[in-house]
């Protein structure tokens, strides 16, 4: 394994790496254990009981954080007709039809971080599905990009909405936030996304569903949660 770095063991020093702690304890620390000197984004990681491979035990969906990400989002837009001018009006830096998803195929371009588009464009969409899929860009109904209502999603995306999805490994990803929003904002976007998380339990899966629970900066260790006093 590569060494680790001073700041990295010293951040490790402050860590009981066998304890459970309780979400206020896991915030304070993570902000502890922040030694960059860049603000970094603190990131959540769920591994949950679920088997991915199964379509009856999938866990996906969309959450507008009450602080954001602290990132702002270049949004796409696929439509046509009236509903340029409205993803336009709402701040979408780029909106199209055709001729986008051609520049996509051709170019390979991707200059942008989220997809909308509209239902009536889809068939057009999926053309561009074997580009967009492996980069997490396709548009979904279930995480609100697939959707007549352009407006609501550009100004939920550009407000702090994140999209969560359990992969391969059963684990979802997720930034919360970035240090410098202190403990009340990164409380409030992590118990958010959690109860989000938590809703979405299928009812397929059985036995215990958040297996772990993990919170750490860009350069930080991880941290362990307390799953289970969440789920109560």
């Amino acid at each position: 394994m590569p060494k680790r770095g001073k700041n990295y063991q010293d951040s490790i020093n402050l860590i009981d790496r066998t304890n459970f702690y309780d979400v206020g304890e896991a915030i304070e620390l993570v902000q502890k254990t922040s030694k960059a000197k860049f603000d970094e984004t603190i990131d959540l990681s769920v591994r949950l009981g679920v088997d991915p491979r199964h379509a009856d035990q999938q866990v996906r969906g969309a959450v507008v954080l009450p602080h954001g990400t602290g990132k702002s989002k270049t949004v796409l837009v696929i439509a046509k007709g009236e509903k340029v001018t409205e993803a336009e009006e709402a701040g979408a830096e780029y909106v199209g039809g055709e001729e986008l998803v051609a520049k996509i195929q051709t170019e390979g371009w991707l200059d942008f971080d989220v997809v909308v588009a509209t239902p009536d464009m889809m068939g057009v969409v999926g053309k561009i599905g074997r580009i967009l899929g492996p980069k997490g860009l396709m548009p979904n109904p279930k995480s609100g990009t697939v959707t007549f209502e352009v407006a609501k999603a550009v100004n939920e995306i550009k407000a702090g909405k994140v999209e969560y999805r359990v992969d391969k490994s059963s684990i979802i990803n997720v930034p919360i936030g970035k240090i410098s929003f202190g403990t009340e904002k990164i409380s409030e976007n992590f118990h958010t996304i959690m109860d989000a998380i938590i809703k979405a339990k299928p009812a397929a899966a059985k036995g215990k569903y958040l297996r772990s629970v993990v919170i750490s900066s860009t350069m930080g260790p991880g941290i362990k949660i307390n799953g289970q006093k969440l789920m109560e």
